[in-house]
């Protein structure tokens, strides 16, 4: 599946669009990473443990969203965006969308 966060793809032609795909997946601190997240707040840094939930998010959103795509048919998504939102305190949402397209 060619992702792309451009309209076109260079050498591509577009045959048809299939329509909207997302993905989304809403993901809650946990309480272990939050004691360690908080030791290293004190020290200063980068907060490893919330850089990798944030991560895996992403990750799962986009397989979600090429899932998506593929019962479609598509061979490409473009136009595709990465969003999040706060849901509650301490869980947010992921969602990976964009364009499913058939390519010539």
């Amino acid at each position: 599946m060619i992702l792309t966060t451009t309209e076109t793809l260079p050498g591509r032609e577009v045959s048809e669009i299939l329509g909207l795909v997302r993905g989304n997946v809403v993901r809650a601190r946990f309480v272990g990473r939050d004691i360690v997240a908080g030791l290293r707040t004190l020290v200063g840094g980068e907060v490893d443990e919330y850089t990798k939930l944030m991560a895996e998010a992403r990750e799962q959103a986009l397989d979600r969203m090429i899932e998506d795509a593929m019962r479609l048919g598509a061979d490409a998504i473009i136009g595709m965006r990465i969003t999040t939102s706060l849901i509650m305190q301490g869980s947010s949402e992921i969602l990976a969308y964009g364009t499913a397209v058939r390519l010539k």
